[in-house]
C-alpha cells in the first residue's frame, strides 16, 4: 500500500493538467496529439563501425551477460582490498598483515569460483526465460 506521502503526490499529479508540447526552431509551442506521441521515432543512419556492433539501449533492468572468467577475476580484484580491510578490522591485533593477506587470498579462492557459479546460474535462468517467452 502506498504511503500517505505517495498518495498525496499522486493526487497532486492528477490535479494538474499537463500538455505535451513540441518547441520548433522559432520557439513556437505546438501541442502534441496522442498519435504524435505514440509514433515510432525516425531512424537515424548508423555512424561507422561503432554504431553497427553496439547493442541496443535497454530500458529498465539490463539483461545479464554470459559468464566469463575475466569479468569474474576483475570483480575479485575489486573486492580484494575490501576483503583485506575487513579482515584487518575484524582481526584487530591478533593477526599480522601477512596473515591478513593470506586470509584474504583464501576468501578470494572461495569468492571467485562462487561468483562465476552465480553468474552462470543467472545466465542460464535468463536463457530459459527467453526460450519460454519465445515459445509463446
Amino acid at each position: 500500500m502506498a504511503s500517505q506521502k505517495q498518495r498525496r503526490r499522486r493526487a497532486k499529479e492528477k490535479r494538474h493538467a499537463y500538455d505535451l508540447v513540441e518547441i520548433d526552431a522559432e520557439g513556437n509551442e505546438t501541442v502534441l496529439t496522442a498519435s504524435d506521441v505514440n509514433a515510432p521515432p525516425a531512424k537515424s543512419p548508423a555512424k561507422g563501425k561503432a554504431a553497427k556492433g553496439e547493442p541496443k539501449a535497454k530500458s529498465g533492468r539490463g539483461a545479464p551477460q554470459p559468464p566469463s572468467w575475466p569479468r569474474v577475476l576483475k570483480r575479485g580484484a575489486i573486492f580484494a582490498p575490501i576483503f583485506l580491510a575487513t579482515v584487518l578490522l575484524l582481526a584487530g591485533n591478533r593477526l599480522t598483515f601477512v596473515g591478513a593477506v593470506i586470509q584474504t587470498l583464501f576468501l578470494l579462492a572461495v569468492f571467485v569460483p562462487f561468483s562465476y557459479f552465480m553468474d552462470r546460474l543467472v545466465w542460464r535462468s535468463h536463457e530459459k526465460r527467453q526460450a519460454r517467452n519465445a515459445a509463446r
